[in-house]
């Protein structure tokens, strides 16, 4: 499974990527905010460093700019307006999902409906060029650095602490109340134990 190819790449490659950009991008959002707001900020939905928004962004973004690598005023257009369109699809769905947007450009100049602004799309031009001209190389050469054995051993930890960060959020986020959850499942075992040994 790892070693099977998906756009030019194989598996192993692409999830580590994901997970490495995933980490970067809390890690540049966090500190950029951070300095905003002058105090700490943890950018990311979740406790953990992560934001898939732009593992997936990267990844996927790289996957279909590369062809223009060589054409940088072409890979910046492209990237301006594909991450732009990303984040435009990425802020509906949140509004549609959770009645709220995790960030808000109303404040900024040529802002569309706070979701999407001018600031923002020249920045994804520069980043689409800095990952598919540089960054990607670099992301590559360091999972390469790690044997792919301790390498799918860490995506498997990686993805699992995120995946239950992630899952205590939602149900945070849609208001599911975790302790009385618990109080019914505790319920329903003595039941059925009641049951078992009647």
């Amino acid at each position: 499974m790892w070693t099977k190819e998906l756009f030019g790449t194989d598996v192993y490659h692409l999830l580590a990527a994901f997970i490495v950009y995933s980490m970067l991008g809390w890690l540049v959002e966090s500190i950029y905010m951070s300095f905003c707001n002058r105090k700490l900020t943890n950018r990311g939905f979740a406790k953990s460093p992560f934001c898939p928004i732009y593992g997936f962004g990267a990844v996927i973004g790289y996957l279909i700019l590369r062809p223009f690598r060589f054409n940088y005023v072409l890979l910046y257009v492209i990237a301006a307006v594909s991450a732009t369109a990303f984040e435009f699809l990425v802020g509906k769905m949140m509004i549609r999902l959770f009645g709220e947007l995790w960030w808000d450009y109303n404040e900024k100049p040529f802002n569309y409906k706070g979701i999407i602004c001018l600031e923002s799309t020249v920045a994804w031009g520069f980043y689409g060029v800095g990952i598919v001209a540089f960054v990607n190389e670099w992301v590559y050469g360091l999972i390469d650095r790690v044997p792919i054995h301790m390498g799918v051993r860490l995506i498997y930890i990686i993805m699992l602490i995120v995946t239950i960060d992630y899952i205590i959020q939602l149900l945070h986020a849609f208001h599911v109340d975790l302790s009385r959850q618990r109080e019914r499942l505790s319920e329903k075992v003595n039941e059925f134990r009641a049951r078992w040994n009647s």
